[in-house]
């Protein structure tokens, strides 16, 4: 079914400058625009670009001057970009099922509606929501329950009594609900404390391909409500993240630490254990994170400290070669000082 900027418009809740019956068939970006196809300008750059193209609509935000092409306006293009990929490129649809390959307790609850790919495993009673997803080579432990339209691409492995909430993903080689690392030491040798705990993530979590989330030592792990985590994300045992927080790569956070909601960790970020970050607060990134951080707050560095105290060192780094210089000046002038003050005077020498 042909779509229309009208159409376009309407569910996004923008306006068409130009024709609403024009016919729209792909979304690209402007260097691969064919006549029929809609581009994405965020800024004037951008959209110098897409009027240069073949493109036969742009969407751009409120302000843009109008140029030669049909424009969907919106007062936030990023957002709308997002909720536009999907007219044009909807996600494949499963058809629901069970694969023959696939082996399924026979105390499992399977959803009819729900797809179970090859080589899946479904262990005792667990339980697979309304439309939800296993592609293919999934192992889910018992006692496990997974929400409505969640998905579990392929490798992911769910150890037992983990807890998926609806509509939340998790991508390729995932591991939900490993033991924690926990070991003590009794006569000269590490001796493993068991891990009896479990994952508990909430609705409409993301999670990247490769990340490892520990069950709780006792009682869960978490993961809250809409929070994302990037790939190749380390969580340890009895963390709680909380709702809405990004979590970016090759970030690790240790046991028993508490984020608040809206929390952002950027890329390469380490997090000590037991500690607390407060709602809204602020890592950047390949930040140690030795002490608590209040909401609100934005830290970075190593061992990480406040942005504006981290700032002043930078600074003062900075100017530290100039600073060295200087002294070693002062130095050769008090050294020639000295030498002159202490050469005999005529007269002394009688």
């Amino acid at each position: 079914m042909p779509i229309t900027a009208g159409d376009i418009a309407e569910r996004i809740g923008g306006w068409v400058d130009g024709n609403p019956e024009m016919e729209l068939s792909g979304f690209t970006a402007a260097e691969n625009a064919q006549p029929g196809d809609l581009t994405f300008a965020e800024n004037s750059h951008y959209f110098r670009l897409a009027e240069q193209s073949a493109a036969s609509a742009i969407l751009v935000d409120e302000e843009q001057v109008k140029g030669s092409k049909a424009l969907i306006r919106v007062s936030k293009p990023r957002v709308a970009f997002a909720k536009v990929v999907p007219f044009f490129f909807p996600e494949p649809q499963r058809t629901p099922g069970i694969h023959p390959t696939a082996e399924v307790a026979s105390s499992a609850t399977v959803s009819g509606s729900a797809y179970v790919g090859p080589n899946c495993v479904i262990e005792e009673n667990v339980r697979l929501g309304q439309h939800a997803v296993l592609h293919g080579n999934n192992y889910v432990g018992a006692e496990s329950a997974i929400g409505d339209e969640a998905q579990l691409f392929p490798g992911v492995i769910v150890y037992s009594k983990s807890l998926i909430g609806n509509r939340s993903r998790i991508h390729a080689n995932s591991v939900v609900g490993s033991d924690g690392f926990g070991y003590v030491m009794e006569a000269g040798r590490h001796l493993k404390v068991p891990q009896i705990g479990y994952v508990d993530i909430r609705e409409d979590v993301e999670i990247g391909a490769n990340v490892t989330i520990d069950r709780g030592a006792l009682g869960p792990t978490v993961i809250g409500r809409g929070s994302k985590i990037d790939n190749l994300v380390m969580i340890a045992h009895n963390v709680e993240i909380g709702e809405h927080c990004i979590v970016v790569a090759q970030a690790g956070i240790a046991g028993s630490t508490q984020l608040g909601n809206y929390v952002t960790l950027a890329g390469q970020t380490g997090v000590a254990g037991h500690l607390k970050l407060g709602d809204r607060s602020t890592v950047a990134g390949q930040s140690g994170v030795m002490h608590n951080i209040g909401s609100g707050e934005k830290w970075f560095g190593s061992p990480a400290q406040p942005s504006h105290q981290m700032k002043r060192q930078l600074i003062a780094q900075q100017q530290l070669p100039d600073l060295l210089r200087r002294v070693g000046e002062l130095e050769k002038q008090l050294q020639a000082i000295h030498s002159q003050s202490t050469v005999p005077q005529p007269g002394e020498m009688e």
